[in-house]
This record gives C-alpha cells, sequence and structure tokens, in this order.
C-alpha cells in the first residue's frame, strides 16, 4: 500500500524557504562540500526510515539545489533521462515562478543521477504535462551521504538549474532572472520504495515538506515561498 506522509505536527501556515545568493560557481557547488552550502538554510521532513533534507543557493546564472537523502538501501532499474523514474525512488522538486499553479517545472533524479524534468502546464482538471520538455544546461551529480546521522547507502542528489533555459519557456520568461527579493512558489518531495523493485508499491512512502491534503503531490495550493535574497 502506497502512503502519503503526513507529520504529527504540520508546516505552519507562513512557512517559506529563503533561497540564498552566493558567488559560488557550479563547479564549486556540484561535489557537494563547498563550504557555500553551510551558508543555505535548511529543511527537513519524511519519517526517519526516509529523512531528507533540502537546501538550495542562487546568483544571476541560476540555481543550485541540493537534497541529502537518508537512505540505508536505495535501488533503481530506469537508467535513461526522461524515465518514469517517479515509478521508483527519487527526490523532486517543483519550481513555479509566475505562482499561478500552471506553466511549474519538475525536477527528479534518482540514486544513480538520472534526471527527469518536465513542464507541468496544467493540474485540474486533468495533470497535463510536457515531458519532452528538458531544463537545457542542467548539470547534477549524486554523491554518497556521509553527514553526521546518514546511515550507509544515503546519497545527495545535487543540481545546477541555469536561468537561461527558461527565458524561453512561456509565462515564465519574464520572471527570470530573478532579483532580491523576488518570490516564487515551491515543494519538495521524496519518494522511498521500501518493497524494492519486486514490490515497489509496497509500504510506499510519498513525503513532501508541505503535505498535501489529497494523494498528488501535483497540488499548487499547499506550494510554499520561495524568496529569493
Amino acid at each position: 500500500m502506497t502512503q502519503l506522509y503526513r507529520p504529527e505536527v504540520p508546516l505552519a501556515t507562513d512557512a517559506s524557504y529563503r533561497v540564498v545568493c552566493t558567488t559560488a560557481r557550479p563547479a564549486l557547488l556540484l561535489p557537494g562540500h563547498d563550504v557555500a552550502w553551510e551558508t543555505a538554510q535548511h529543511i527537513t521532513w519524511g519519517p526517519d526510515e526516509a529523512k531528507t533534507t533540502f537546501a538550495a543557493l542562487w546568483n544571476e546564472s541560476g540555481l543550485a539545489v541540493r537534497f541529502d537523502v537518508c537512505d540505508e538501501h536505495p535501488w533503481h532499474t530506469m537508467t535513461r533521462r526522461d524515465d518514469t523514474i517517479w515509478e521508483e525512488e527519487v527526490v523532486e522538486i517543483f519550481i513555479d515562478p509566475t505562482g499561478t499553479g500552471r506553466h511549474y517545472l519538475e525536477i527528479e533524479i534518482n540514486p544513480i543521477n538520472v534526471v527527469t524534468d518536465l513542464l507541468i502546464k496544467e493540474t485540474s482538471p486533468v495533470l497535463v504535462n510536457e515531458l519532452a520538455w528538458n531544463w537545457e544546461g542542467l548539470q547534477s551529480t549524486v554523491v554518497p551521504g556521509t553527514s553526521a546521522g546518514m546511515k550507509p547507502g544515503s546519497w545527495v542528489a545535487l543540481a545546477w538549474l541555469p536561468w537561461s533555459r527558461l527565458l524561453g519557456t512561456p509565462d515564465v520568461a519574464g520572471c527570470v532572472p530573478p532579483k532580491s527579493g523576488a518570490r516564487w512558489k515551491f515543494n519538495v518531495f521524496r519518494i522511498k520504495r521500501p518493497g524494492g523493485p519486486s514490490a515497489p508499491k509496497h509500504g510506499a512512502i510519498f513525503a513532501a515538506w508541505s503535505a498535501p491534503e489529497g494523494k498528488s503531490f501535483h497540488a499548487p495550493a499547499f506550494f510554499r515561498d520561495f524568496v529569493f535574497e
């Protein structure tokens, strides 16, 4: 059975994420050990067996995102860009520059650095997405998770998302590059499937930082402010 994880203490209604500005470049940020990451705000969610921490940094060229993934037994079978990796184990970020719940971006990364990126055009009455859309210039890495409290098998996913790709994206182009003080909308997620490849739906955990009330992560009403400092 799949379960949408709901924390015992709900996220505060005014919770937001502060995106700290950095002078560090992708070559320094993507290995994951640059001191710039210590300046970022870190948010953590999910049950103990699927605890996930998110951080982000930005500058005039793009956005860097990071997921520290507690995981004793990560697994995958899919290996190609834009595979339906949400059917296995992933971390995800939804980024909504316009704050309208339409034309927002979805980026997913699995434990071996397979990336699926897509443009969400509509969520209601049915989900409409463009899987052929790619965040051109995206760079990503996955490295072992070695921070305090992370067990063997844990992993860290990092990605660099250049603003240049969004300049040609409908309804979004006018929002980039963001200015200090800009407020976008976003949410971050983790899918953990303890049943493994043979039983991926058994005991599956769907955990969101801002947990939606329904069964889908695609719930723009629960996106929170993504504030560029």
